[in-house]
């Protein structure tokens, strides 16, 4: 179980409430398909990537990010272009989790704040400042960024009962459709869109990490921590079936009707809410470790004490600087669908899709004429040449929105 809360918390996270809107511009039949595919190539990936960090630890070289793993499977010359590559990669990764945690968090706020008080005037931006407060505090509280099995134990049953909820909303809810878009160059590009938003469901960059906090042996353990999450992701895709094309880039938003009354109980709005505000909490401050880490080993001194004021003050300024960032993206563009797409297209789809079964064709050297080779070297060329088409699917759908959104928007 020790894995599964890690995993829950990295996967069974914010971009789940986007999957119903992802199938709005697929269809059943090729939303379902979208969905078992990239369950089981990213259920494949993740195990073949713990089959490679159990290898090499076992080797003595104990990896904890990807950079770890490059460099010793690639080797130090051309890991250092590889490095390169990921960082790129890698950091807006971090930076779109937190953002898209951040904006949920701010959205989350303002439904329970209009709950107890329906004419207020507080915008969103002000809650995703809010937010952003509660990041810094859980950043600077917390000494252990992966002790939250409570929060994705009340997490996972709450994901449970949001798809009954779907079920109970979706007779009080407008009429329901699950028709495609008329317009063949909407529908194509909305189809890679959603499969960038698929891809950012099941995306996990820090397997290597969760792997590490494991006591042997780890033969087995993420298995089963995958069964778990990818069971709960399955349940989601009740959203689609509730709300139709009418789903909503964050699902919370159709249960409410156009006049902002709600379709179902108050009680379950706000204890909704505030699960997953708690979760958002414990997602940012675990996709911003590998970044403060970073910045931690630029600006710190090594000869000081840790916490010394040479290196408690940089501390703080770097991590309330990356937390700043991201409010403020979040801030300006409020379009959580879309920002799910663009780290999926950009991030996800590359880290968790295609390293996984190059490291492991590097790592155990298969033979050429091997089935496993082949079927490494197929994922990898098909999803590295979707995600580049995904990348511009959802560079466009942000902006279309921001031409009917301004930035700042009060949605």
């Amino acid at each position: 179980m020790h894995s599964g809360y890690h995993l829950t918390t990295s996967i069974v996270a914010p971009p789940l409430l986007s999957l119903p809107f992802a199938f709005a511009s697929l269809g059943w039949a090729a939303g379902v398909l979208c969905l078992f595919i990239g369950a089981l190539v990213t259920f494949y990936s993740y195990n073949l990537i713990s089959l490679v960090l159990e290898h090499h630890a076992q080797l003595g070289h104990r990896h904890l990010r990807f950079r770890d793993m490059a460099n010793d499977i690639i080797g130090p010359r051309w890991g250092r272009y590889y490095v390169g590559i990921t960082s790129a990669q890698f950091g807006p990764i971090l930076l779109g989790a937190v953002v898209g945690s951040t904006l949920l968090g701010g959205q989350c706020m303002k439904a329970i704040y209009l709950l107890s008080n329906p004419d207020g005037t507080m915008k969103l931006y002000e809650f995703v400042i809010i937010f952003g407060c509660l990041i810094l505090n859980s950043i600077f509280s917390l000494t252990e960024a992966y002790q939250h099995g409570f929060i994705s134990t009340m997490s996972r049953l709450q994901c449970l009962r949001y798809c009954w909820f779907n079920l109970y909303s979706s007779s009080k809810g407008p009429k329901k459709g699950y028709s495609l878009s008329s317009n063949n160059e909407n529908r194509i590009f909305g189809i890679f869109n959603a499969v960038a938003i698929i891809a950012t469901t099941f995306g996990n960059g820090i397997i290597p990490e969760i792997q590490a906090t494991l006591a042997p042996p780890v033969k087995g353990k993420m298995f089963k921590g995958l069964c778990v999450c990818y069971a709960v992701v399955i349940c989601c895709i009740s959203g689609y079936w509730a709300f139709g094309n009418q789903a909503e880039g964050l699902i919370l938003g159709n249960f409410s009707d156009v006049d902002e009354r709600p379709l179902v109980p108050k009680w379950f709005i706000l204890m909704t809410n505030i699960f997953i505000i708690l979760q958002l909490s414990a997602v940012a401050v675990v996709y911003l470790q590998p970044t403060n880490e970073v910045l931690e080993r630029t600006f710190s001194d090594p000869m000081s004490g840790e916490f010394s004021a040479r290196n408690t003050v940089p501390r703080m300024i770097s991590r309330s600087l990356s937390v700043i960032l991201a409010a403020t993206i979040a801030a300006m563009l409020p379009f959580f669908g879309d920002i799910n797409a663009v780290i999926g297209a950009f991030g996800f789809m590359p880290l968790d899709f295609v390293l996984p079964v190059i490291f492991y064709n590097l790592t155990f050297k298969p033979s050429k004429q091997s089935l496993i080779f082949w079927l490494n070297a197929t994922i990898a060329v098909v999803f590295s040449t979707m995600a580049v088409i995904a990348a511009v699917a959802a560079v466009r759908q942000i902006s279309l929105d921001a031409k009917t959104y301004r930035l700042f928007a009060n949605i």
